[in-house]
């Protein structure tokens, strides 16, 4: 199934049920009026949401109406938990080895995880309203699930049960206010400012056979201003499977039904070619890029983000269509927004 949810005036929206081909909606008021309640009561009203998925899918829903990502919210607008990962150590190592520090032994069998801001999400085609540009503003192309119920102490694999919906996400940083945060030992705050959703949140069998084991086997792709700058496989280089990240988050607590777990920057390693390396994937984040600048030759050359610039965030399936929509955003000032 394929859900997302329409701009209405209120802070929560209206639930849509999306086609699969993601050019036809449907409102699901007469089920659920908001995606949280169907978080809520899974068992009772997916079976019903289904049978109207279906119906659109089949040209038979008798008040179909052509789908406007532009009119989306966030799939959830606002949610009880967001807690980014950092699944992808290759992300990690760069960025540190850039600053030449090293990565702790631990990163590779304890996942990264930090508590973000979940009460003001963006839609896709919100724009990323940012104070200053030298804060450092920057993109990151990720991945997230939600959940239902996971009990405290729930395995990793067991865990996998529990995901409910995928969608990915931009998850802006200013990087210039991170080193300042992280010194104080409590993690993110300011540096972090409202995340952003694809249009549709979708089920995990609509993903077919890219979904193996907790992890998605798709590229995912990043633009900036109208330039491919990332074609990152998401799949073979997650150090950590959203399982894993799961069972980090409830080790110790429960993890309510509408929790958001994020896969963290997606990112693959280089090709060495000529004493040099080459990315032919690309990066799903300027920081990234900035490192390999920095490792090759001594100083970053790329900018970050800058007020006007934009960026679209994708990802297709194996038959080429897209997945999710597009996380289409321009960065502006706080002023104008």
């Amino acid at each position: 199934m394929k859900f997302a949810t329409y701009k209405d005036g209120s802070r929560d929206g209206q639930l849509l049920v999306v086609s699969r081909d993601l050019t036809q909606a449907h409102y699901a008021s007469h089920i659920a009026s908001r995606l949280q309640q169907v978080l809520d009561d899974w068992n009772y009203l997916s079976p019903q949401l289904q049978d109207l998925y279906d119906a659109l899918n089949a040209g038979r829903a008798r008040h179909a109406f052509a789908f406007d990502p532009l009119q989306c919210m966030a799939p959830l607008p606002r949610a009880y938990q967001w807690a980014d990962g950092s699944a992808y150590l290759n992300h990690v190592e760069l960025v540190r080895k850039a600053r030449q520090a090293e990565v702790p032994q631990s990163f590779y069998t304890d996942p990264l995880m930090y508590q973000g801001g979940s009460d003001d999400f963006c839609g896709p085609c919100d724009p990323m309203v940012c104070a200053s540009e030298d804060a450092g503003i920057d993109f990151e192309a990720e991945i997230a699930v939600v959940t239902g119920d996971i009990p405290m102490g729930c395995a990793s694999d067991r865990a996998l049960d529990g995901i409910r919906l995928l969608m990915l996400v931009n998850d802006v940083s200013l990087r210039n206010l991170i080193p300042a945060e992280l010194a104080k030992g409590f993690g993110f705050v300011q540096s972090k400012p409202a995340t952003a959703f694809s249009p549709v949140a979708i089920t995990p069998d609509e993903l077919g056979e890219a979904w193996i084991k907790g992890r998605v086997h798709l590229p995912l792709q990043s633009t900036w201003n109208g330039r491919k700058v990332g074609l990152c496989d998401a799949g073979p280089e997650m150090t950590f499977h959203f399982g894993q990240l799961i069972a980090h988050l409830c080790k110790t607590r429960n993890v309510r039904a509408g929790s958001i777990i994020g896969s963290g920057t997606v990112s693959n390693q280089g090709v060495e070619k000529k004493g040099r390396t080459d990315w032919p994937k690309g990066y799903s984040c300027i920081a990234e890029k900035r490192a390999m600048e920095i490792l090759q030759n001594g100083q970053p050359s790329t900018e970050f983000m800058k007020f006007g610039d934009t960026i679209r965030i994708e990802m297709k399936g194996l038959d080429g269509h897209s997945l999710f929509g597009a996380i289409e955003q321009e960065v502006v000032p706080a002023k104008q927004a």
